[in-house]
């Protein structure tokens, strides 16, 4: 889904918008990453198995960084290569990833050998969703003076958000049962999917050169004010809607023969 289905959606939805190379390049940063830091939280929230999504987390965002400078090059040619540098991608891969696993396995190290850190481990459990929730604030209104700079560019790209958000979790499910996922596997396989690394690339985008930051960066934003609001949708629809628990419905119709 993230490294085949996913690219070409992304490019068949990216026909209908203007040449514009910032344009494009933020459309192309954010959509083609999946999303390794929130989806967690929205694929617990949207009954999903959370744990599939957290275990892949480094293997996406490895990826990601050898895969997204193809998908540029194939997607917009030698230009864009030449505005993405390595260095942002290195600075956040260990900031946002190599860091925090390493915190979080010698936290769960301490919760194995003693009980004051088991306890500590469980009165923080409450704490992504606060922090998630901060972070996002955070991010957004440091960015929003440039969604009102560049509105008459960035409202272009709101339906092609909106769209991409309606596809692909239909795409997922199809993909889901093809493989034989269960439930909670085929759920966490749709917020992959839908779910878009906005957090991470923009730290990519403020590192491009001026004025280029500036409309890359407003193009990022507004995919993630859009997918909070598609994510709201999400966890209400596949596991009603989407990918029911048809465990459940199997265990009812034997109980009723």
């Amino acid at each position: 889904m993230n490294y085949i289905v996913v690219p070409v959606v992304v490019w068949g939805l990216t026909r209908f918008l203007p040449d514009d190379t910032a344009l494009l390049l933020g459309v192309f940063l954010v959509l083609l990453t999946p999303c390794i830091d929130y989806v967690i939280v929205f694929t617990h929230l949207g009954q999903g198995n959370e744990e599939l999504v957290l275990v892949s987390t480094p293997l996406l965002f490895v990826t990601q960084m050898i895969l997204l400078p193809v998908y540029l090059w194939l997607f917009m040619g030698t230009e864009a290569v030449k505005i993405v540098h390595v260095e942002p991608f290195l600075e956040a891969f260990f900031g946002l990833i190599v860091f925090p696993l390493l915190f979080a396995l010698l936290t769960q190290f301490w919760a194995g050998k003693q009980q004051l850190g088991e306890r500590f481990l469980d009165a923080t459990a409450w704490l992504p969703v606060p922090f998630m929730a901060l972070t996002l604030f955070v991010i957004v209104a440091s960015q929003i003076s440039r969604l009102y700079q560049f509105f008459d560019i960035i409202i272009q790209v709101i339906p092609v958000y909106a769209a991409f958000m309606a596809i692909i979790p239909i795409l997922a499910s199809i993909c889901s049962r093809i493989f034989r996922l269960d439930t909670r596997a085929g759920r966490a396989l749709v917020f992959s999917s839908g779910t878009r690394n906005s957090l991470v690339v923009l730290a990519f985008a403020l590192a491009l050169p001026e004025p280029l930051n500036g409309l890359v960066s407003a193009v990022i934003v507004t995919q993630t004010i859009v997918e909070l609001v598609g994510e709201l949708i999400y966890v209400r629809v596949v596991p009603r809607v989407l990918l029911r628990d048809t465990e459940k419905f199997t265990y009812h119709a034997n109980v009723d023969r």
